[in-house]
């Protein structure tokens, strides 16, 4: 447990081989609680899990015995299934919010000097403020909503709404004074 809370991957790999047998029963208890048309099993959920767990870095030091160690691994396990299962139920339309800044721009559809036009606005973004480039980025391209936005800048909806609205009114300000997408992406096209 002591190197898995330095990071180190292989242990998480043995843990979850040691525990697998108990976080089989978790999962198992836990879909018995979801609705009976759910997509998920068991073992996907335990599969999402051990996606989760690779994606952290390092935790705080416990001071504790075997059975801490493993009580508090659990424990950690158990809550990220909680939050797996509670995204997962979340309606299609809830999970992504598709937002954009101007018709026709998309990531898909524009050059490489488009999209550097793009960086180049939120760079210049952020020097007036950093929180209103991370509103932008969290809403157009991670698709949170605005109650999450607003914990993950431990702010208020308010002040995240009053962020994009700025951020939305200076990046169409900054668009129409000398970017013109429609022009690069034709002359490029």
């Amino acid at each position: 447990m002591q190197r898995f809370r330095n990071g180190d991957r292989e242990a998480l790999d043995r843990l979850v081989e040691l525990c697998y047998s108990e976080l089989r029963r978790m999962a198992a208890r836990r879909m018995k609680m979801e609705r009976m048309e759910h997509t998920w099993q068991p073992t996907v959920l335990i599969h999402e899990l051990y996606l989760e767990l690779t994606k952290v870095r390092g935790l705080g030091f416990q001071d504790g015995g075997d059975d801490q160690e493993r009580s508090a691994f659990l424990g950690l396990c158990g809550h990220i299934m909680k939050r797996l299962l509670q995204h997962h139920a979340r309606p299609q339309y809830r999970q992504w919010e598709k937002t954009s800044l101007s018709d026709g721009l998309s990531p898909e559809s524009a050059s490489p000097e488009v999209l550097q036009e793009v960086e180049n606005a939120l760079a210049r973004l952020a020097a007036v403020n950093p929180k209103l480039r991370a509103v932008v980025e969290m809403r157009v391209f991670e698709g949170l909503t605005g109650d999450e936005i607003a914990a993950r800048l431990a702010c208020s909806r308010r002040s995240v709404t009053v962020y994009w609205s700025v951020a939305r009114g200076w990046l169409q300000t900054e668009w129409a004074g000398g970017f013109d997408y429609n022009a690069k992406s034709a002359a490029v096209g």
